[in-house]
């Protein structure tokens, strides 16, 4: 497939070179342009706007941190029309926003001629390298998650059909509720157990031999052991994604007590710029204190 690829990132970049790997004809944007330089020295296309990724490619997958990078690559107004040249294109958008906001796109780009996938994942760096991320998909057509299955496949180990747009982006919702409320709890129990005076290290290693032991936990013990903040899962994905996570439930009159809190939490983090630094980096708030 010809395949374009805007946001080349923690996510964007691995993703990139997995489909290069499996043999697609790849074309990739991003903003900061040296981010590209990796993929150019492996033979992807860098090209010098989104458009032209656009203009070149059958599908495009979007890997932006937010809607607002998403309106700008489509050429989004205010009134929901598309500038850009989508017509006959599958729009694939892996980043995680608003099911409000998906459902809007959908309507707009299929008013454009495009057809949309809605395609959040479930996963952070590590998984993106090694191609084990999870996608969570709906579409308006099934057929439109057929046409775009080569994609991920080269991108993830198992695909979720999850209906409907924005079933994918709700199930991505509560997908991240549970992941960020285990960032947190790994997080402040090693946290308390450094503060009652434990061996850290024989804390997580305990853990990672009980009934809590996961790849979470495995990907994060030596994390905290080290005071590794180098981000997988970065602080600022972790806060906007529990916010949407908290708007939607009160959308539709839901306590979560939890995830409100974690809000708080991650903000926090944000404020004290440790925008970059991976979710365990909640431990420096943390031993601030109160």
């Amino acid at each position: 497939m010809k395949i374009g690829v805007i946001g080349i990132g923690v996510m964007g970049e691995p993703m990139a070179k997995n489909l290069h790997k499996a043999g697609h004809s790849v074309t990739v944007y991003n903003r900061t342009a040296s981010r590209c330089d990796g993929l150019r020295a492996l033979g992807v296309v860098v090209a010098e706007t989104a458009r032209q990724v656009i203009e070149a490619s059958e599908a495009i997958v979007l890997m932006v941190p937010s809607h607002v990078e998403v309106d700008e690559a489509l050429q989004r107004t205010a009134s929901g029309t598309i500038a850009a040249p989508v017509k006959g294109k599958t729009i694939v958008l892996m980043s995680t926003v608003a099911p409000a906001y998906s459902a809007a796109l959908g309507d707009n780009l299929a008013a454009a001629g495009a057809r949309y996938v809605e395609a959040p994942v479930s996963g952070s760096k590590q998984p993106a390298e090694t191609g084990q991320l999870v996608i969570l998909a709906a579409a308006a057509d099934p057929a439109h998650i057929d046409d775009v299955q080569p994609l991920f496949d080269a991108v993830g180990k198992k695909t979720v059909r999850c209906g409907p747009i924005p079933t994918a982006m709700r199930m991505k919702l509560a997908n991240q509720l549970l992941l960020i409320a285990c960032f947190e709890a790994i997080t402040e129990a090693t946290h308390f157990a450094a503060g009652i005076g434990l061996d850290v290290g024989l804390f997580l290693e305990m853990t990672q031999a009980g009934p809590l032991a996961n790849d979470v936990l495995r990907m994060k013990a030596p994390k905290m052991l080290a005071d590794d903040f180098a981000q997988q899962a970065p602080i600022r994905h972790v806060a906007k994604d529990i916010s949407l996570v908290c708007d939607e439930a009160a959308q539709r009159g839901l306590w979560v007590p939890v995830a409100e809190v974690n809000r708080t939490l991650f903000s926090e983090a944000m404020q004290h710029g440790q925008a970059q630094d991976d979710a365990v980096g909640i431990v420096k708030i943390l031993r601030k204190g109160r």
